[in-house]
Formats: C-alpha cells, structure tokens, sequence
C-alpha cells in the first residue's frame, strides 16, 4: 500500500503511518504508554532532586525563578501530555485487565478528549498564576475521590492469581490515575506552592500533606519502576543482563526514595 503523495517527503511521518498499518493503533498506543511513563519517572526523579536543595533556600529560589521563566512554564505545560495521556490510558488497560470491558475505539476517543480539556484548563490555571484554593480542603476531596476509586480495583486485584508485585503495582496505578493530575493542577491553582521557600516548608510541615507525599512518592517510584523492569524483561533476551538491569532500576529508585522521605521529614 502506498501512501499519499504528500507525505513522501516526510519520513518520520511515513515510518509512524507504516507502523500504524502494520501494527495497528494499539502498538502505538502501547508504546506512548510507556514511552510517557519514562518521561515520567524522570522527571520524578528531577523533581527529587530539585526539593533536596530546600536545605538551601537560596539556591531554590534560583532553580524556581529559572523554571519560572516563558519557556520552562512552556515545557512544564506541555509536560501535562504525558502525565494525564499515561494516566488515562493506564485506567483504561485496568478497566480490560480486570473487568474483560474493552471498548478500545470509544475509550480511546474519550482519553484523547479528556486529555485536551485537561490541557486546556492547566493552561488557563497557568495564564492567571493569581488564584489560590485551600490545601486541606482540596487534598482531603482529592484523597477520597482516589481512595473511592482505587478500592474496586484492588477488589477485583486481590482475586487474581498474579503475583503480589504485578497486584501493587496495578492498585498503585490505581491510586495514581486520581492523585497524579491533581497534584499537578493544585501547583498551579496553588502558584506559589511550588516555588516560595516558605510556603513549601510551610506546607511541608502539614501531617495530610506528610502522608500523602510520602505515599505519592512511593507509589510513583514502585509503579515506575515495575514499568522499567517489565520494558526489561520484554526487550532484553539475555537473563543475566535482566537481573542486572532490574537491580540497577530498584537501586537507584530505593536511592531516591530515600531522598524524598528524609528531605520531607527533615523540614
């Protein structure tokens, strides 16, 4: 099959318009999945890093007036495709995984839109950098939508014959389709939340907030992680460079998370 004259000239394009012939949207879909997760546990990564100079407040308050600049906050935007695309699509492979329901075309049609109105009200939250919303009240609402619907998949997990590690993995997927986007939201809707020394020590200090960064930490670098291990186990064909990589992977994650729990219970 041969395609329209006006791509010729395109070879990116034409190699994604083959795949999608060949393989068909669900490899792609398959391979955005985790090629967003990725980005996403590196800027994890990055953002621990970035917290652990609290210790100096000078020095964050460097780091946030740089990334408080048009193209960082343009990046930090654009940033909101992976994080609601790989959350949305994680629902969905949940929803098949574990109640068989697979409406591929109409979810799929539904991923893409939501992701767009998500975008779209991050940027407007963004544009007016002036509006303010109380951490309790919005983390405590956040905290039982997400628990409300982090339960009926752990339900439906617990039955499984899968081994422990793929059932945590699957409720922590769970947890983090809700708290993910939100905590990205509440940053802008919060604007100095990520940026002024005092009101992150401030908030910080807070025990919901200990408890849910902590949480969020763990089950970000848990999910992550498994995620990287099983692109290991997939693509790898020699067992012993496996078991190195995977090593590697929960080392350097157990590193960081190590990190972030001692910077959040040192403030």
């Amino acid at each position: 099959m041969t395609f329209p004259e006006k791509f010729i000239e395109l070879p990116g394009l034409n190699k994604l318009l083959s795949i999608k012939l060949t393989m068909g949207n669900g490899y792609l879909i398959a391979w955005a999945h985790r090629i967003s997760g990725i980005m996403l546990i590196v800027y994890v990564l990055l953002h621990v890093n970035t917290l652990s100079s609290l210790a100096d407040p000078e020095v964050f308050t460097r780091k946030a007036e740089l990334f408080s600049s048009p193209i960082f906050l343009f990046f930090e935007w654009l940033l909101a495709v992976p994080v609601i695309f790989h959350c949305l699509n994680g629902g969905r492979l949940l929803v098949y995984e574990l109640f068989t329901t697979r409406y591929d075309k109409r979810i799929l049609t539904w991923v893409c839109g939501l992701s767009c109105i998500y975008m779209l009200m991050l940027g407007y939250f963004m544009i007016l950098s002036d509006q303010s919303v109380s951490p309790h009240f919005y983390w405590f609402s956040g905290i039982i939508i997400s628990l409300i619907i982090t339960y009926p998949f752990a339900q439906r997990v617990k039955k499984t014959q899968a081994s422990i590690y793929w059932k945590l993995q699957r409720v922590t997927g769970a947890f983090l389709f809700m708290v993910v986007p939100a905590h990205m939201l509440f940053m802008h809707l919060n604007h100095r939340a990520g940026r002024d020394v005092q009101m992150i020590i401030e908030r910080l200090q807070q025990p919901l907030v200990i408890v849910l960064d902590i949480l969020l930490l763990l089950s970000i670098l848990y999910h992550g992680g498994y995620g990287l291990i099983t692109i290991g186990k997939d693509y790898l064909a020699d067992r012993r460079i496996v078991k190195i990589v995977s090593a590697l992977v929960i080392i350097v994650l157990a590193l960081f998370a190590l990190q972030g729990i001692m910077l959040i219970g040192s403030i």
